[in-house]
């Protein structure tokens, strides 16, 4: 008796869904590129449950006739390739015929199509992938009611998530699917309540304003150009719009998402020696390449791609961006500089700096002897580059990154509740930012409370914070909201509190930044309260604040005995 036997229908639509189907989300994108396929102009969403209980995606595009709308759910039917040589030359988001009929094995769903102008169209009704009812229904476009996701295959359905975390990808899918089609208008209504609304935009700009907001378009550039093969449109960070964690990144390719390492690094490439090691930038990156030149069927969701040429649309990314931002630097560049009150201070026989404590082990750096740092406002110092600050006396040589040592003093001021509340703002700040990031602000109102920052619900994605820290008074509130909200999605994180990490994140966006060239003054009172803090000689994130050089030191490094 053989062993082998072939799998019935139902079974291997299963085993497709598991492939293509992980989440509510992969539903919506299926869905959704369904109806951008048909070319429509606006697409809207409905979820319930984080969408394991109800999805429901409805557009004004072609739509079916009752022929095709029952072939539609056979494995493998599609109108959008009919030989070999077409999967290599894919110009639609969808092409495998894949995503209706393992929907439909794994869940209870309903299709209303008609062909657009059309009075006349058809309803069919399949549960768990067998056919229920076929009637005819007076619709123009197309209607996919997804019900009940996983409810034959309980072992999948285990797996889900939250609705809050559930919806999170849902909104973050959708995201990506009108960055890369402002001229589709779409809407989202999760759990009975408009969660995104994005009317047809004029371009890309228009719709990453509606999406983040205006304040946010501020802090990016925008990089054109184009050879021979490749078609380059995007916006990334500007020098000063970094970011802690990799948030509002995203690459485009023939308008799919896609995630590609190479590209990715190219991008982090263009900012070397601009950027922090321990910064992100925010980008987003739309590439046209020729269809024969990238194959999308690699990934069974078709989130990654193969490109034939990845070495050359890596050299004309990289280089295409780091002109830019070579240009925008222009204004800030500096090899060497020297504040003139250091100058005087250096010429002065009778400035000293006295020691007495500890020095910072850092790799590549002597241990020196136990000195106690004892700053007065009569530090010689001058600037290296714009981010450190060498002090000097007769013990030895300090080199300080300001950037660092203000991020500690604010770090320990935000735990310890030192901070200086000017109370309510005269004028009140809108914030819009993507629907992720407001809804999880809502629900955590009360930590961000405890560090300072009073926000209030306003709707339509938007907050306003009513009061803050007087050590954020000239910090970009829009950028600090969208950290707080990384670092509530991530949770707790390398062993230190939720609270902790908000506060390094808050810190880092309020320290003093390399641009700016501290007094004399400024830069006694930083270090003054550096030496208030429990630990002085590292930032939050660990690096060091300080390192000292004792001349027993420096006479090693020169090889002097």
């Amino acid at each position: 008796m053989p062993r082998i036997k072939i799998l019935p229908a139902i079974l291997r639509n299963k085993i497709a869904a598991g492939e293509v189907i992980e989440r509510p989300a992969s539903i919506v994108k299926e869905l959704i590129e369904n109806s951008i396929d048909a070319e429509s102009s606006e697409i809207e969403v409905e979820t319930f449950h984080g969408g394991k209980r109800l999805i429901r995606v409805s557009d004004n595009g072609t739509g079916m006739d009752r022929e095709d709308a029952l072939l539609a759910f056979e494995r493998h039917a599609t109108s959008k390739i009919s030989n070999d040589g077409d999967l290599f030359d894919i110009r639609t988001l969808g092409f495998r015929g894949e995503a209706l009929p393992s929907i439909a094995s794994v869940s209870k769903v309903k299709l209303f199509t008609g062909l657009k102008g059309s009075h006349s169209g058809i309803s069919i009704e399949i549960e768990g992938g067998e056919l229920k009812e076929t009637r005819e229904a007076p619709v123009s476009g197309t209607s996919v009611e997804v019900k009940d996701l996983f409810f034959n295959t309980p072992a999948r359905e285990k797996f889900l998530k939250t609705n809050h975390t559930e919806t999170f990808h849902i909104i973050d899918t959708i995201t990506k699917e009108a960055l890369s089609h402002h001229e589709i208008a779409f809407t989202l209504t999760a759990e009975k309540k408009e969660t995104m609304n994005l009317p047809r935009a004029s371009g890309t700009r228009e719709r990453i304003m509606q999406i983040y907001g205006g304040e946010f378009i501020l802090g990016l550039i925008e990089i054109m150009a184009e050879d021979d093969e490749t078609r380059l449109y995007a916006l990334t960070s500007n020098s000063s719009n970094f970011r802690n964690s990799r948030a509002n990144q995203f690459i485009f390719i023939n308008r799919r998402p896609v995630k590609d390492a190479s590209i990715s690094h190219a991008v982090y490439k263009s900012y070397e020696g601009i950027m922090p090691r321990d910064k992100h930038p925010v980008f987003f990156v739309f590439l046209e390449i020729d269809p024969g030149k990238v194959d999308f069927n690699v990934h069974p969701a078709k989130r990654e791609v193969r490109l034939e040429d990845k070495e050359s649309i890596y050299r004309f990314i990289n280089s295409r961006l780091k002109d830019a931002i070579k240009h925008e630097r222009t204004e800030y560049t500096r090899d060497f500089s020297i504040s003139p009150d250091a100058v005087s201070d250096f010429q002065s026989s009778d400035r000293h700096l006295s020691l007495s404590g500890s020095s910072v082990v850092q790799e590549g750096a002597f241990i020196s002897e136990n000195l106690e740092l004892m700053y007065r406002p009569s530090i010689p110092f001058i600037y290296l580059g714009d981010t450190f600050i060498a002090t000097s006396g007769k013990g030895g040589l300090t080199i300080i990154d300001h950037h660092a040592a203000h991020e500690r003093v604010i770090f320990e001021k935000l735990l310890k509740g030192m901070i200086s509340m000017s109370g309510q703002l005269l004028f009140p700040l809108q914030i819009r930012l993507p629907a992720n990031e407001y809804r999880i602000l809502l629900q955590n109102m009360n930590i961000i409370k405890t560090l300072g920052i009073e926000l209030d619900d306003f709707g339509h994605n938007t907050v306003i914070v009513r009061s803050v820290p007087d050590e954020l008074n000239d910090a970009d509130m829009g950028g600090i909201l969208s950290d707080i909200a990384a670092g509530l999605s991530q949770g707790v994180v390398s062993g230190r509190s939720l609270r902790e990490g908000l506060a390094a994140r808050i810190a880092c966006h309020s320290s003093v930044r390399g641009k700016k060239i501290l007094t004399q003054d400024e830069l006694f009172s930083l270090l003054e309260a550096l030496e208030k803090t429990d630990h002085p000689d590292q930032c939050p994130h660990g690096r060091p604040t300080r390192i000292f050089y004792s001349l027993n030191d420096l006479n090693k490094l020169f090889k002097r005995k």
